[in-house]
């Protein structure tokens, strides 16, 4: 049996899969079984993948479960050693698998890594949703080896080394099967946005080590989901992401995170309403701190349970800075430029 398992979780992707998928199986067959797991699509997406494409594994399912549970549930009936979590409008490259299996068969401290994602309409570009690696900073803002806020860099070879990261992107994230098993894999209940960071964070707390392999390269479309400016993606982003610092970070330091993050949220907001106009974003963001205010404690356990298990007291991928004081007002807006 092949070593890895490459699950693309699928609704109403029919476009992306016709154009996409023939890469993946073109340069993933040797390596890899393909897997398309289908959340309930509406569209020809079953047809096209029994009639176009037979060498695919599908996985069926009669409802839409999400980004997180739908990956949860595929990934529980697939029993390679590595599964590889790969966006539907992701073009792979040649060999790309090899040295991001390499590394895991080497390095056996290391659960999870990712290429490096460049853009599909600019092959010299950085790709806004993982880039060459992700961090966070003190405050939980996500940011990139390439791509900080909406600053995205021009690839010129700045960050082709391995590096070991706070987070890999969900959009081509290669993990052990076992030790996704053991955390319980993706927190089903995020639905979706921030779920592969909180995974990954879940991970470096239990001391294995997360890299980017930047030998290995694809291209994404990215925002094939939810568009940038959709206030449902806001919402998800704001909720989910105050919902995984409550989770993850340790007793010292969260009451005083979740002190600044409520006037860093409302600040945001008054900016989207004020200089963008965006009435939508603006109410997402109250909206999503409501919701975790009602569901906070829904995660007390989870809390309790990840504080415990953790063996790992400090984080050096999570960044003590303010990225927001770096970006806005020092005016540091590549990934090399910050402290």
């Amino acid at each position: 049996m092949k070593k890895i398992a490459i699950v693309i979780l699928n609704w109403n992707g029919a476009a992306m899969l016709r154009k996409y998928l023939p890469s993946v199986l073109l340069y993933s067959l040797d390596e890899a079984t393909v897997y398309v797991a289908d959340n309930a699509s509406t569209d020809d997406s079953l047809s096209l993948l029994r009639n176009e494409f037979p060498e695919c594994h599908i996985i069926e399912f009669d409802r839409n479960w999400g980004f997180a549970e739908g990956y949860n549930k595929a990934l529980a009936q697939v029993k390679e050693e590595y599964v590889m979590l790969l966006n539907s409008d992701i073009e792979v490259t040649h060999h790309w698998l090899t040295p991001l299996q390499e590394f895991l068969d080497s390095h056996p401290d290391v659960a999870a890594v990712q290429p490096k994602l460049l853009s599909v309409f600019d092959h010299d570009k950085f790709e806004y949703a993982g880039a060459c690696g992700g961090f966070i900073d003190r405050y939980g803002y996500p940011f990139c080896r390439g791509r900080i806020f909406d600053t995205v860099e021009r690839d010129n070879g700045q960050y082709d080394y391995p590096c070991e990261i706070m987070w890999a992107t969900g959009a081509a994230l290669l993990a052990r099967a076992n030790i996704y098993n053991i955390l319980g894999g993706l927190d089903s209940r995020f639905f979706a946005h921030n779920e592969e960071i909180d995974l990954c964070w879940r991970m470096r707390l239990r001391g294995y080590k997360i890299f980017c392999l930047p030998e290995s390269y694809v291209y994404h479309v990215g925002g094939g989901t939810l568009p940038k400016s959709n206030p449902m993606k806001t919402f998800l982003n704001f909720r989910n992401n105050l919902t995984m610092l409550y989770k993850c970070l340790p007793d010292k330091e969260l009451r005083r995170v979740m002190r600044i993050r409520w006037w860093l949220d409302y600040l945001a907001a008054f900016e989207m309403l004020v200089l963008k106009r965006n009435w939508g974003d603006f109410c997402a963001v109250f909206r999503a701190r409501r919701a975790f205010s009602r569901w906070k404690h829904d995660f007390d356990a989870d809390r309790q349970q990840i504080q415990s298990s953790r063996t790992v007291v400090d984080l050096p991928e999570q960044r003590s800075f303010s990225l927001l004081w770096q970006y806005y007002v020092k005016g540091r807006k590549h990934f090399s430029d910050l402290p």
